[in-house]
């Protein structure tokens, strides 16, 4: 998944919107902000609760790293590709690294803040963690750690379709409303149920995508034999047994394929199954009727993801979206 720089986004004071997605790194942390401690500070938990060591973060580079230890190699790599060449996916580091801020002087800074509002919603900073799918496979039940690290900074927290553990066990393991991101699938049947199960949720909002009609090919997933769970082949052991305390975290959940799909969409209820009935439900003929339809069906917060010129921009608009997404997935 590209970084991404979100929606509304109209300057970087008090009351700026946006939507800030990461690369798809997703690590087992705990963000906090104690008093006086910058709110990009994080502290992530290397050792059991009953050890005293813990590292120190400082950069994203210090979370991949830790993440590429803990982590089998498929996993990891699924993060840290792109489709193709990756040449998107390098450029997307390339491109923000450029960007600078403009340094202003001699200002009242005293009550400086960066807290705001998304979409109606309170939030410590104008964040919000993009939807990555294989999340609870980056580390047991990822997607509720996730939620529950979003809701205790104050930002919303997205999930994604392909997310191991269902909308509604997110939903029962936190407090907070979240977002929902949505995939177009030809089962409309499918869609609708699952639109509803959002709703039912409490999701404050649905995330559409509009950039994954045709999947590109990833590479490194087609050699690492990409699935949740993971094939037992002795490629994959000799790995994953390396990794002992991912492997003691996946023992202790139940959640080991994709939630939201296995058990709901007519004839999915084992792995082969999945991948028959996902390889051909990506939905060709979405267009802006159907968004609007959706709009409709949903009934709430609408954000567009995917959304790389103005004319789409001006068509989300008009498509009756609150929010976009400056995405190119």
């Amino acid at each position: 998944e590209a970084t991404a720089v979100a929606c509304q986004q109209v300057g970087l004071g008090k009351n700026a919107m946006g939507i800030i997605k990461s690369p798809k790194k997703q690590a087992n942390c705990e963000t906090t902000r104690p008093s006086r401690t910058p709110p990009s500070a994080l502290v992530c938990p290397i050792a059991s609760s009953s050890e005293a060591t813990m590292p120190v973060i400082t950069s994203i580079e210090d979370l991949r790293r830790l993440h590429k230890r803990r982590v089998p190699r498929m996993f990891f790599d699924y993060c840290e590709s792109g489709s193709y060449t990756e040449q998107t996916f390098r450029d997307n580091v390339s491109d923000f690294g450029k960007l600078r801020l403009r340094q202003k002087v001699a200002v009242d800074m005293s009550n400086r803040t960066i807290a705001g509002t998304m979409l109606g919603q309170p939030v410590t900073m104008p964040v919000a963690l993009a939807p990555v799918g294989f999340t609870g496979m980056q580390s047991a039940d990822g997607e509720i750690k996730a939620a529950r690290a979003a809701q205790a900074f104050g930002v919303p927290f997205t999930l994604s379709t392909m997310s191991i553990c269902s909308v509604e066990a997110v939903a029962e393991a936190t407090k907070s409303p979240f977002w929902f991101q949505l995939y177009v699938m030809r089962d409309v049947e499918f869609s609708d149920r699952l639109i509803e199960r959002a709703r039912a949720a409490g999701c404050s909002a649905l995330v559409l995508t509009l950039d994954l009609q045709l999947l590109g090919q990833r590479h490194k997933d087609l050699k690492n034999d990409l699935t949740a769970p993971p094939r037992l082949t002795l490629k994959n052991i000799a790995n994953m047994s390396t990794k002992w305390r991912w492997g003691l975290g996946m023992l202790g959940t139940k959640n080991r394929t994709f939630g939201n799909i296995v058990g709901h969409a007519k004839g999915v209820d084992n792995m082969n199954s999945l991948m028959e009935w996902t390889n051909d439900q990506f939905d060709l003929s979405l267009d802006w009727e159907a968004v609007k339809r959706i709009k409709k069906k949903w009934g709430g917060k609408l954000i567009l993801k995917g959304i790389l010129n103005v004319e789409d921009a001006k068509l989300a608009v008009n498509s009756g979206a609150d929010a976009i997404i400056v995405s190119n997935h």
